[in-house]
């Protein structure tokens, strides 16, 4: 039995088939965790999600910024532009409503006691610990799931506010969080997201750093298995391990065992 992480899929259909082969991977006992951004960019994102869907509780996946923008798409939250072209095929298919809805459930975060392991698509909140994390994200989780779940696809859109407070509510609440957990990837010295940067980290102001460089992290203890910053590309560290390496740019798509004392690291060549 063994537990896998897996990169950004965005649509490549190919690639990922190819790496559960080198994997050898057996539904019927083994684990993927799939870090979000399920689709969009690549060839073939109905295919993709045809797929992670009917692999059952053997997949775990977490939602990405590109998933929730799929989903914005098909409630008519958001036009249609030409960076998400692609994705106009798989709402046109005959099971495009029961492959939303499957979507929209699925979790923001996910813990393994176990493992000591949080996945996320982006990152977390250096002041939220594992269970404020868990707990930030069934806020929106529990948003996606009722009835007016459409108003809060189109209203999560903007980069403010910067700041986490408990105090705040409502969208702006949970506009944060999706940000924090989706697309977050530079913060300032006090912790206000900042979306200016979106290359490597060593190219940035000095005024910003990755979330994960934090001062005082309350998930600094706890390994966190995150995707989104594809310049960023593979790190593998005892508390942090980061899966983005580009395939759909035609670089890999990387897996790495969770359940190993030294995780191994599987790569095939991209889209």
């Amino acid at each position: 039995m063994a537990v896998y992480a897996i990169g950004d899929l965005q649509g490549c259909y190919d690639p990922f088939r190819r790496l559960l082969d080198a994997l050898d991977f057996e539904p019927s006992s083994d684990t993927l965790w799939l870090v979000g951004d399920i689709v969009n960019r690549g060839p073939k994102s109905l295919k993709t999600l045809r797929f992670v869907k009917q692999l059952g509780d053997a997949a775990i996946t977490v939602l990405g910024n590109h998933d929730l923008h799929l989903l914005a798409l098909s409630v008519g939250a958001v036009r249609f532009g030409n960076r998400f072209g692609s994705l106009e095929k798989l709402l046109n298919a005959a099971d495009a409503e029961e492959l939303c809805d499957w979507l929209r459930k699925r979790p923001l975060a996910h813990y393994d006691a176990s493992l000591n392991t949080l996945m996320v698509h982006a990152g977390t909140h250096p002041k939220w610990s594992v269970r404020k994390t868990l707990a930030r994200a069934a806020e929106v989780e529990d948003a996606l799931r009722d009835g007016d779940f459409a108003m809060l696809l189109g209203k999560m859109y903007g980069d403010s506010p910067n700041r986490w407070s408990g105090k705040l509510d409502g969208y702006k609440r949970l506009r944060f969080i999706i940000n924090c957990l989706t697309r977050m990837r530079m913060i300032t010295a006090d912790n206000r997201l900042d979306f200016s940067h979106t290359g490597t980290p060593w190219h940035a102001r000095k005024n910003l750093r990755p979330w994960y460089a934090a001062e005082n992290s309350k998930t600094a203890k706890t390994r966190v298995v995150f995707g989104h910053w594809s310049q960023l590309g593979l790190i593998v560290l005892p508390n942090l391990i980061s899966l983005d390496t580009g395939c759909v740019w035609g670089r890999q798509l990387t897996a790495v065992r969770l359940d190993e004392r030294t995780p191994t690291v599987v790569q095939v060549a991209g889209q």
